[in-house]
């Protein structure tokens, strides 16, 4: 199909300003591809960078094209594309690194300083009709694999670098703090690779109860009278033979839940940190240290999307369930607003571009 002659874009002007721009249809580079965009998901970060203009020290001081999570269509490449041809349908791993710095040549291009990451300040996203991006970095779908779970590789590829980062292996106790939409491709992924006794926890008995039905073993609602020390012990009584979790992954960025992750992991274990929260928390460093606890950083994900393409197309993960909303991309505004207050049990909220 030949591109129209505009190309309209969700693109954020300042906090809570998002309007439908019609932009200019980019031409490919050499080595880059045209798609037509398909499915793009919500994440949290887009609402975050929506509703207060920043993450950390990324700030939006300019216009930007939102969305990260997205599959689309090839309708054009560039001169040099070798790996993909008009009417492939991809997933589109939305960082592009420099791939010369150490990060790159190492293999950990996800800390590159100078990588180009959708809807992240100052680039641009996908959440619109037409998009440029390279084509080493898209991956051809299998024809049974739809735009939607191609979207859904994103998260999931963070869910996969996680697990990886954890070291989670078969017979793995897990702990899993937050059953947001990383929390639970993060319970996929650690199930796939083999943990066989999964915990999750969250202040919503809604979001628990999705955790149950996509498989948790056991759940833990999370109340703020609570104190550290029973939350910790409660977790420990809902895991088999009331072991603690050797391996836990941190999901929400809350100071709270930090918190919990450090005290209810069994001396020796790990604790991955994937939530963004404050910049600064307040945690037991102490008993960490004492216990040997390691606490591991996770940012984004390197070499992780053909895993992860590969548990979907197997049916070994299934991301389907966790799609609650669909949304046109003229309804854009209406599914932002539906991913920021989860309303009617929104868990993923996706929106087709096409």
């Amino acid at each position: 199909m030949a591109p129209s002659k505009e190309n309209l874009s969700a693109v954020l002007y300042g906090i809570n300003d998002m309007r439908m721009v019609k932009r200019d249809i980019p031409e490919p580079g050499d080595y880059d591809v045209l798609l037509r965009m398909g499915s793009v998901g919500i994440c949290g970060s887009d609402v975050h960078y929506l509703t207060k203009g920043r993450i950390a020290d990324f700030v939006v001081k300019a216009p930007m094209v939102l969305g990260h999570e997205a599959g689309g269509t090839v309708v054009k490449c560039g001169s040099k594309v070798t790996n993909l041809k008009t009417g492939d349908r991809v997933a589109i791993e939305p960082g592009v690194p420099c791939r010369r710095c150490k990060f790159c040549k190492g293999g950990r291009y996800n800390l590159c300083h100078d990588i180009y990451f959708c809807a992240t300040p100052p680039d641009d996203g996908n959440l619109c009709q037409y998009y440029t991006h390279a084509a080493d970095f898209c991956y051809k779908l299998p024809d049974h694999v739809t735009l939607e779970e191609a979207a859904l590789l994103e998260p999931l590829s963070v869910g996969v670098h996680a697990t990886r980062r954890a070291g989670v292996t078969l017979g793995s106790r897990v702990l899993i703090c937050g059953a947001g939409p990383i929390g639970l491709v993060s319970m996929m992924a650690a199930r796939s690779f083999g943990a066989t006794d999964i915990c999750i926890t969250d202040i919503s008995a809604n979001r628990l109860q999705a955790a149950k039905k996509l498989g948790a073993d056991s759940v833990v609602l999370v109340s703020s009278s609570s104190s550290d020390q029973a939350l910790a012990e409660a977790v420990k009584c809902s895991m088999k033979e009331q072991r603690q979790p050797n391996v836990t992954i941190e999901c929400s960025g809350a100071e709270s839940s930090i918190r919990l992750a450090m005290l209810a992991t069994e001396s020796g274990g790990v604790v991955v940190l994937v939530g963004m929260g404050p910049a600064e928390v307040k945690v037991p460093i102490l008993n960490a240290a004492t216990r040997e606890v390691d606490l591991r950083g996770v940012f984004r994900y390197a070499n992780c999307y053909p895993l992860a393409l590969d548990m979907v197309s197997s049916g070994r993960v299934d991301v389907k369930p966790l799609i609650t909303h669909r949304f046109t991309l003229l309804e854009s505004e209406q599914a932002f607003e539906t991913a920021r207050t989860g309303a009617g049990g929104a868990i993923k909220v996706m929106i087709n571009c096409e």
